[in-house]
């Protein structure tokens, strides 16, 4: 099974980061207000940014890695620069 490591941007412009193994379903999870509380009113979200890796362990390094990125890095990464 693949996990995801991706990244939304709220109405607010704002940016969230987590982990899945169903990009699709999560970020309808998140839209239907299932889910993260810190979302709950910058709905709706829209997918930004994704990386897929084999196993939790990886995706959740690399999600500690992205979250620990300052903004201006975070919308490079989602413009791949």
């Amino acid at each position: 099974m693949s996990w995801y490591v991706y990244m939304v941007k709220g109405s607010d412009e704002s940016l969230y980061t987590g982990i899945t193994t169903d990009l699709n379903r999560r970020v309808k999870e998140h839209n239907d207000k299932v889910g993260s509380k810190s979302l709950l009113g910058k709905l709706p979200v829209v997918l930004v940014h994704s990386e897929e890796f084999a196993d939790r362990s990886s995706a959740s390094k690399r999600e500690s890695e992205i979250k620990k990125l300052s903004r201006e890095d975070k919308l490079e990464l989602v413009a791949g620069l």
